[in-house]
């Protein structure tokens, strides 16, 4: 029982490596298709919209239930990672390379969630803290194709391909091979949007849901921008040596120890607390943003994008327990389901909007957009 939770944290990591990992090898990417630099934001939201579409896909077809989990992970790993891998092809063009990211994304459905869920069916005790290693292992797994990228600079751009699809099928093979049906799982009932509308009748819900909500209005759109970030930072003060692949990782996996740290607090403190601080925090990263992403001062300028990684995810794993432990059983699973689409069709509009408004706003000031879901959120959460 001692070694199911780890598994499963290193089976979350290997297999979201594929999330990001177009992230990461955009500029080559934009290099190769002579594209323009604001296909990034097209090239995320392919994956983003396939997660949200392959998400409800699965819990209309209840595939989780019907099947053991276990085996709906690796299969779905086993898929990501082909569609993953399918970029390679030669004379491939942008249109199939969004195709493919777009099912990426489908299959990842059946990885992060269905991850959660194997989790729930072996810890019902302290699941905040559970969730926090899980969410962690997403985040790590988010920034790792950075790290991938600045390790194998020196080769071509499908490399760092090659390498996360190979660790989606491995994390999914090792989980499948030594993580059997949960003691505590129970078989949901039908998806029932009905049962959704009911749970949203409960304040602590709403409240819990609103928080989630406007954490992912910023955290993905953070994520999506922080090489772009980097990038213009390099270029307005001529920074020849700043290795942004490195940076990149270092900044979105400081919030892999975050998640861990939060799942930690909950044990002792209410999660609705923590979660309120550190949206708070996040919030106020976005509206001082301009006074710190062009100061003429790097030390500062990287260990406000630090903090800011970390406290931009570590509510993550709160927002997730807190929204669980306050739907009633039976509308749990129809719940999560659509919390978890809204949360991720979010995301879409918050770095499309960046994406639209980035050659009309200077870049000093248009990350202050993503305060407004946090904003939005704490609103909610401290309103009686």
């Amino acid at each position: 029982m001692k070694k199911i939770l780890p598994i499963i944290i290193i089976a979350q990591f290997f297999c979201t490596s594929i999330w990001f990992a177009g992230n990461a090898i955009m500029p080559e990417i934009v290099k190769q298709f002579q594209l323009n630099q604001q296909f990034l934001a097209h090239f995320i939201s392919a994956v983003q919209l396939g997660f949200v579409i392959g998400t409800l896909s699965f819990a209309l077809l209840a595939i989780a239930d019907r099947f053991s989990p276990s085996t709906v992970f690796y299969i779905s790993a086993l898929i990501a990672a082909l569609f993953n891998l399918a970029i390679c092809i030669e004379g491939i063009n942008s249109t199939s390379i969004l195709f493919f990211r777009f099912f990426t994304g489908f299959f990842l459905a059946g990885i992060y969630p269905v991850g959660m869920k194997i989790a729930s069916d072996y810890f019902q005790k302290g699941l905040g803290n559970s969730l926090g290693f899980l969410v962690g292992a997403l985040v790590l797994g988010t920034a790792f194709p950075h790290l991938l990228k600045n390790v194998t600079a020196q080769l071509p751009w499908k490399y760092v391909i090659y390498a996360t699809s190979f660790l989606s099928v491995l994390g999914g093979l090792i989980l499948f091979l030594f993580v059997p049906n949960g003691p505590y799982r129970k078989v949901s009932k039908s998806l029932n949007f009905g049962s959704f509308l009911i749970a949203f009748k409960n304040k602590q819900f709403q409240s819990a849901a609103f928080g989630y909500f406007g954490h992912m209005w910023e955290l993905y759109a953070f994520w999506t921008f922080v090489p772009i970030i980097l990038l213009n930072y390099k270029n307005t003060y001529s920074l020849s040596a700043l290795n942004i692949p490195l940076l990149s990782f270092i900044i979105i996996a400081s919030g892999s120890i975050a998640c861990i740290l939060a799942g930690k607090l909950s044990l002792k403190f209410h999660p609705k607390k923590i979660a309120t601080i550190l949206l708070l925090s996040s919030c106020i990263c976005c509206l001082i943003s301009p006074l710190i992403l062009l100061n003429n001062y790097l030390p500062l300028f990287l260990l406000f994008l630090f903090f800011w990684g970390m406290v931009v995810v570590a509510d993550s794993p709160l927002f997730s327990s807190l929204v669980a432990q306050n739907i009633a059983e039976e509308f749990r699973g129809t719940s999560l389901t659509i919390i978890n689409c809204i949360g991720f069709a979010i995301t879409l509009i918050s770095i499309q909007l960046i994406n639209l408004l980035s050659n009309h706003i200077n870049a000093q000031y248009i990350y202050m957009i993503l305060a407004i879901g946090p904003i939005v959120g704490l609103w909610r959460l401290i309103k009686k």
